[in-house]
C-alpha cells in the first residue's frame, strides 16, 4: 500500500489507522500468522495500532500480546500471560525514561561505573531469561540521547554527564548484540538513537506528550518508530526485497548518455552533481556486500549503456550487475525477465528510475514490485536506506557472495548450450555436494533460507535460529542441509529439510531448495541421503505434505517425482504423500559427487 511506503505522512497514518487497515484486510493477500509480545517501559497501544499497519502490509498478521504500562520488567522475568501467549517475537519498548539511576556530579568514577553495570544488569538479566524461556527472537530498542544536556559539550565525555552514560550504555547493548549474533542468538537492536536523531531530539523527545500520555516519542513519531520494528520483523520472517533494478541515464549518473556522449555525463569528482552520483553509485555498490543482486534496466542501446558504465570515473562496473537490460522494450517486460533469468520472483525487486512515468508503468504492471518515489539526486540514498528493503538482521557469507554466485549462473547457462544431452552438460560441471545434519556454524543462514524460499518450498514454514537450534538437537528430528559446488564456484547451502519422528514414521515438516540450482539433480541427491538416514534409524515410512501458495507452485508435483504416492488432498490443494523404506533402494542422483557427514 503506497500510503506505508517510505516516505509517508504519519498524521495521515495516524488518523486513518482504521480505515488503512480495514483495506489491508480485504485485499486478499497471503499473510503468515505471528503473535509479538510488546513489552513497554511507556505507553505502547497506538504503536502497536500503527504497527500492525506495517506488518500487514509486509504479509504478516499479528497477534498483539501488550504489557501494562512500564511492566516490561515484571512480564518479562515472573508473566504469567505472556507464557501462556507463547511469543513468536518479544519486542522491547523501553527508552532514557527507564534509567533510574544516572551518575551526579557527586559521584566518583567508581560510583559511575556501579551505575554503569546496574543499569545494563537490569537488561542483560532479562534478556537472558527471555532467551531461555521463550527461544525466539528479541528486539531490544537502545537509548535515544536526553533532551538536554547539563553541561552542554561536556556532557559528551564528562562521566557525570547523562549523555556519556547513554552512549557507554549503548555500547554495550551493542557488545550484547555482537555476541549474540556470534552465538546464533536471534537478538535485535531497534536503533532509536539513530531514529531520534533523523527524526531531530527535540521533536522526538516532547516532554508533554510524556507527561500527559506517557509516550516516551512524540505522537507524529510513531510511525516512524513502528515503520523501523516492522522491518526488523520483516526481514527475520524473509519478507526482505532481493535485489535493485536501476535505470541509467539520470539515476546512476547526470545526464543521456546516448545523447551527450560518454565524456559529457556527470559523474566523478569534476562538478558537484557528478559527486552526488558517485556517492550514490557507491552506495548501491556495498549493496552487493549485503547479498542484494544489482540489475540493470535502461531504455539505451546497449553499447551507449556499456560505454556509461565503463567510465573512469564510475564506481559502478558492467561486472557489478548480475543482469543488464539495456534496449527499447517496455521495462516493465526487461524487470519480469530479469527475474526469470535470475529464478526469482519479480515481487523481489526494487525499480529505482528517475522518471516518474515509468515507475507507474511499473507500479500498474508488476504486483509486489517495490517503486519508491526518488526525486533530486541528493536524495537517492536517504530514500533507499531509510524504506528498510533490505534490513539485515543476519549477513551470512552466502549472502556477501550472491552476485558471485549469479554470474557464475551465467556461465553454467552459457556452458549449457553448448552440449546436446542434458546429463552430459550436468556431469561436465563436476559437481559436489556436502549434505549433512543441521550444524551450529550454518544456522543463521538455515535460518535465512527457510525465510527467504518461497517457490521451491513445500511448506513454507519459517524458522527462526533458535527455532533451528531446537530441532537440530532434538534426536527425534532428522534434518540435512545441502552444500553445491562446481566447477564455476561455489553455491553455498542450497537445500534443506527436516522431519519429525513419531514411532517408525518421518514426517517432513520442510523442505526447500533455493531456485539458482534447479535441475541441477540435488533435490534428487538430498532424497538420496534422506532415505539413508531413515533407514539407519529403523524409519518405515516418510510422509510428505505439500501446502500450496501463490508462489510455490513449480513444486506442487515434487513428491510424486521422487516416488511418492498421493494418499490425501483437500479442496484447497493441501496434500499428503507417502513413500515406503526399502533396503533394495536406487539412488537417483547420478551425477552429483555427495560427502555426507
Amino acid at each position: 500500500m503506497k500510503e506505508l511506503e517510505y516516505p509517508f505522512d504519519s498524521n495521515y497514518i495516524m488518523k486513518k489507522a482504521r480505515s488503512i487497515k480495514k483495506a489491508l484486510l480485504s485485499d486478499g493477500s497471503d499473510r503468515i500468522h505471528k503473535k509479538i509480545a510488546v513489552l513497554g517501559g511507556s505507553t505502547t497501544h497506538d504503536i502497536i495500532k500503527v504497527l500492525e499497519l506495517f506488518l500487514l502490509n509486509y504479509g504478516i498478521e499479528p497477534e498483539f500480546y501488550e504489557s501494562e504500562y512500564g511492566q516490561y520488567w515484571q512480564d518479562a522475568m515472573f508473566g504469567q500471560e505472556l507464557s501462556q501467549f507463547a511469543p513468536d517475537i518479544i519486542f522491547i519498548h523501553t527508552s532514557n525514561r527507564n534509567i533510574t539511576d544516572y551518575p551526579t556530579m557527586d559521584d566518583d568514577a567508581s560510583s559511575v561505573e556501579s551505575k554503569l553495570d546496574k543499569t545494563y544488569e537490569h537488561f542483560e538479566t532479562m534478556w537472558k531469561k527471555l532467551i531461555d524461556t521463550y527461544h525466539c527472537p528479541i528486539i531490544q530498542n537502545n537509548f535515544e540521547a536526553p533532551f538536554y544536556r547539563l553541561m552542554g559539550n561536556r556532557d559528551f565525555f564528562d562521566i557525570h554527564g547523562r549523555l556519556s552514560f547513554i552512549n557507554r550504555l549503548n555500547e554495550r547493548f551493542a557488545q550484547f548484540a555482537r555476541k549474540a549474533a556470534d552465538d546464533s542468538v536471534s537478538f535485535f537492536i531497534n536503533d532509536i538513537n539513530y531514529l531520534s536523531s533523523c527524526y531531530g531530539l527535540d521533536e522526538w523527545s516532547d516532554p508533554l506528550t510524556w507527561h500527559m500520555y506517557k509516550y516516551a516519542l512524540c505522537i507524529p513519531a510513531i510511525p516512524s518508530l513502528s515503520f523501523n520494528v516492522a522491518n526488523i520483523i520483516k526481514s527475520i520472517y524473509g519478507k526482505n526485497k532481493k535485489g535493485l533494478v536501476l535505470d541509467l541515464d539520470n539515476t546512476l549518473w547526470g545526464g543521456v548518455v546516448g545523447d551527450d556522449g560518454v565524456d559529457g555525463i556527470e559523474i566523478g569528482q569534476e562538478t558537484n552533481l557528478g559527486q552526488v552520483y558517485s556517492e550514490f553509485q557507491s552506495y548501491v555498490k556495498m549493496q552487493k556486500d549485503i547479498g542484494v543482486l544489482l540489475t540493470i534496466d535502461s531504455k539505451n542501446e546497449e553499447e551507449n549503456a556499456m560505454a556509461g558504465l565503463s567510465h573512469p570515473d564510475g564506481i559502478l562496473k558492467p561486472d557489478d550487475f548480475v543482469a543488464i537490460r539495456a534496449n527499447w522494450e517496455p521495462k516493465s517486460e526487461n524487470l519480469k525477465s530479469i527475474a526469470k533469468e535470475l529464478n526469482i520472483l519479480p515481487d523481489s525487486l526494487v525499480f529505482v528510475d528517475d522518471n516518474p512515468a515509468e515507475r507507474a508503468i511499473i507500479e500498474g504492471q508488476i504486483k509486489g514490485a517495490a517503486v519508491p518515489e526518488i526525486d533530486s539526486p541528493e536524495h537517492y540514498i536517504r530514500i533507499l536506506d531509510h524504506s528498510g528493503f533490505f534490513e539485515a538482521t543476519a549477513v551470512s557469507e552466502d549472502d556477501r557472495k550472491r552476485n558471485e554466485m549469479y554470474i557464475a549462473n551465467k556461465k553454467r547457462t552459457q556452458a549449457e548450450e553448448s552440449f546436446a544431452d542434458y546429463g552430459e552438460y550436468l556431469t561436465s560441471l563436476e559437481m559436489e555436494a556436502e549434505i549433512s545434519p543441521f550444524e551450529k556454524l550454518y544456522i543463521p543462514r538455515i535460518a535465512q533460507l527457510t525465510n527467504k524460499s518461497n517457490q521451491f518450498n513445500l511448506t513454507t514454514k519459517r524458522y527462526s535460529p533458535d527455532d533451528i537450534e531446537r530441532v537440530a538437537e532434538d534426536p527425534d528430528h532428522i534434518t540435512l542441509y545441502g552444500r553445491l559446488k562446481d566447477k564455476f564456484g561455489d553455491n553455498g547451502i542450497v537445500s534443506l529439510i527436516a522431519g519429525s519422528i513419531k514411532g517408525d514414521e518421518l514426517h517432513i515438516d520442510l523442505w526447500l531448495m533455493s531456485c539458482r540450482v534447479l535441475k541441477r539433480d540435488m533435490e534428487f541427491a538430498m532424497m538420496d541421503v534422506l532415505h539413508a538416514k531413515a533407514l539407519e534409524k529403523g524409519i518405515k515410512t516418510i510422509y510428505g505434505y505439500y501446502y500450496p501458495t501463490a508462489k510455490n507452485k513449480m513444486v506442487k508435483d515434487f513428491y510424486t517425482l521422487q516416488g511418492f504416492e498421493k494418499i490425501a488432498e483437500d479442496a484447497d490443494g493441501n496434500a499428503t504423500y507417502k513413500f515406503e523404506i526399502t533396503t533394495d533402494y536406487k539412488n537417483k542422483n547420478s551425477h552429483i559427487k555427495v560427502t555426507v557427514k
